[in-house]
């Protein structure tokens, strides 16, 4: 059973995202949470598999909700999913650096948010190519969010940083297997790898360290 979180400031979004999930087979939703605070604890109570988590909300956001929960050893197995209702919101990229899973749209079918929910339970990061193209090349049109240095750029072998840099702009394992004409398989390997010398917890973010170590430029992106 997939257990699922709940938390936005709008009451009847709640509900609707309520009716929604616990229709489903294999789902439950075991709480909801009207702001971040309550957010945190209610993960720490609950231990979801799965939080969808909006980020605009009053007193604590869903962005420092999101790095509590991550930062919490005890919640390691809690998966953050960021609600927003606009495909390149300001906040998505500082959302994947706090730890989230992947993005969701407000607005996204219910059928996707089924398998959204699915997707993360099952360990897999949820991001989109076609939004994360669009995350990337807004940021990387202009300053951009900074961060931290990205450590272990250095071990990472040729083939290995020039497939990082193509999930940086969104490609999945299929698709950059393509682009290099190697296997799926092949490609699914050298991403495990770089994410094991990065230290990224899941794709996510291994595509903000690209961005971030400057292996996706305006130009670069996925044709």
């Amino acid at each position: 059973m997939t257990r699922v979180a709940l938390v936005d400031d709008q009451a009847l979004l709640r509900a609707g995202l309520r009716a929604l999930l616990d229709a489903e087979d294999g789902i439950e939703v075991v709480g909801e949470a009207g702001d971040g605070e309550a957010a945190v604890a209610l993960a720490r109570e609950q231990r979801p598999d799965v939080v969808l988590m909006d980020i605009r909300m009053p007193g604590v956001d869903g962005l420092e909700a999101t790095r509590r929960i991550v930062a919490d050893p005890e919640l390691s197995a809690v998966k953050v999913v960021v609600l927003t209702t606009f495909e390149v919101d300001e906040y998505v990229f500082d959302a994947l650096r706090s730890g989230a899973a992947g993005f969701l749209l407000k607005e996204a079918d219910p059928e996707d948010i089924v398998r959204a929910v699915r997707v993360v339970a099952e360990g897999e990061s949820l991001l989109s190519p076609s939004v994360t193209r669009r995350v990337v090349e807004t940021f990387a049109g202009g300053a951009g969010p900074s961060g931290p240095a990205v450590s272990g750029l250095d071990e990472l072998t040729e083939r290995e940083a020039e497939i990082v840099a193509l999930v940086g702009t969104g490609l999945s394992n299929g698709e950059i297997a393509e682009r290099l004409v190697i296997s799926p398989a092949t490609a699914r390997t050298h991403v495990s790898r770089a994410m094991l010398k990065l230290g990224a917890r899941d794709r996510a973010q291994l595509v903000v360290f690209a961005y971030e170590a400057g292996l996706v430029t305006p130009g670069r992106g996925a044709a």
